[in-house]
């Protein structure tokens, strides 16, 4: 209990972050056909024209993904018909890439609730494609458990190097219980949905996604949950064709009056609000 505690203390303490710089731990660019082999199945999720996350391929017509990522600022879900992934994608190519058909987010997760750790848990979405992108040109990542290791490897996109996946190869586990998982990780707007990995087999499997960060006063902290749970209820949804849930007056009301949070978006403009749940002072606009 404790442990659970602590982590969630750990969460919840980017509330009292005060634009603490974060220091870069090792990004690799991966621009070359060479050095994608393996990630061809991690991709920008284009959410119309100036938004996107970072998504994964867990079957040939299925991406995971955040589940913020397919709602707009006010709580509506994005059009899927917006929505493009685009695999292993570098600057301006694509492996492959498919629009999406529809989306459908866990109902746990609360579009207009601030960080916190219940909707980190539940910050999940599934993508399904229009067409299926062949295994053989970009092979699905299994989804599994979180293990015992201490360390975990993310690829991403994110706000300045919007244009190629970055690689980091490792970054320390920090904490885990209760559905969490906290990381070192470097991550920033747009890396929302990004796949962690545990790379201590013969392949890369996805153990969690990105859900939130930022920096605090022991250095940048990254967030995710565990996922086979929550993936195998989404993919049930699917199968019932259950629509994506939108949250009611009451959770938006809550939202608005919570100060110090904000989800800071990745655009050109400010008609939409998605990216990795970063937590700023309410007097710092983004």
């Amino acid at each position: 209990m404790r442990r659970r505690a602590a982590l969630a203390g750990l969460l919840l303490a980017l509330c009292a972050a005060t634009g603490l710089e974060a220091e870069p731990t090792g990004l690799e660019p991966l621009t070359r056909r060479d050095q994608l082999l393996g990630w061809e199945a991690v991709g920008r999720v284009d959410l119309g024209e100036d938004s996107f996350c970072t998504g994964a391929l867990i079957a040939t017509d299925l991406v995971l993904t955040a589940a913020h990522c397919v709602f707009d600022n006010q709580g509506r879900p994005v059009d899927p018909a917006e929505m493009t992934f685009r695999a292993g994608y570098a600057e301006g190519e694509a492996i492959a890439e498919a629009r999406v058909r529809r989306t459908v987010a866990h109902p746990g997760y609360d579009p207009v609730t601030p960080v916190s750790p219940d909707n980190v848990r539940h910050d999940v979405a599934l993508l399904e494609l229009v067409q299926p992108i062949p295994a053989a040109v970009a092979a699905p990542y299994s989804v599994v458990a979180p293990g015992r290791g201490d360390a975990v490897s993310v690829v991403s996109y994110a706000k300045g190097r919007e244009e190629m996946l970055s690689w980091q190869r490792e970054c320390a586990v920090l904490d885990r219980g209760d559905g969490l998982i906290a990381m070192d990780c470097d991550v920033t707007f747009g890396a929302s949905g990004a796949p962690v990995f545990d790379r201590s087999g013969s392949r890369a499997r996805i153990v969690s996604i990105i859900s939130a960060g930022g920096p605090t006063d022991k250095g940048q902290v990254a967030y995710g949950m565990d996922l086979p749970g929550v993936v195998r209820d989404l993919k049930g949804l699917l199968s019932a064709g259950r629509p994506l849930a939108v949250a009611g007056a009451a959770a938006a009301a809550a939202a608005e009056a919570a100060p110090g949070v904000r989800r800071l978006g990745v655009g050109t403009g400010d008609s939409r609000d998605i990216g990795a749940r970063f937590v700023t002072p309410k007097a710092v606009e983004p």
